[in-house]
């Protein structure tokens, strides 16, 4: 068994795909209209085939308040890896990329968290 797919909940398809791809830096793999919606997904650029992040609408009555309640207590919706935390951080940064936490040491682990512009946040990790 391995991990195929994870979704991100969006509440909008198009600036996520931009978010996503034009900052930080995942290419489109499908897009596919499903009537208002779109099977969309980005991958890594280093990893074309590999897990598919799914940008799924956040339409079901539960998402919006399951997201709100995340980012209202800073808990991250998901953590992407990084080659090193600080680096990433200056250039999202540069991007104008709003960062909740900073780099920080944590053990063996290095995070921060960034709000994705899309509902959620993100937190970035190397080890």
């Amino acid at each position: 068994m391995r991990i195929h797919l994870t979704s991100v909940l969006v509440d909008d398809q198009a600036k996520a795909l931009a978010f996503y791809t034009d900052v930080l830096g995942f290419v489109k793999k499908h897009d596919i209209p499903l009537g208002e919606h779109s099977w969309l997904t980005v991958v890594s650029p280093t990893d074309p085939d590999g897990v598919e992040l799914v940008l799924e609408p956040d339409a079901h009555p539960a998402a919006k308040p399951f997201k709100a309640a995340l980012v209202d207590d800073g808990i991250p919706f998901t953590a992407f890896a990084v080659d090193n935390v600080h680096t990433e951080y200056e250039r999202l940064t540069r991007l104008g990329v709003v960062f909740t936490q900073p780099p920080t040491e944590m053990g063996p682990v290095t995070t921060a968290v960034f709000d994705d512009t899309c509902g959620n946040l993100i937190q970035i990790q190397h080890m």
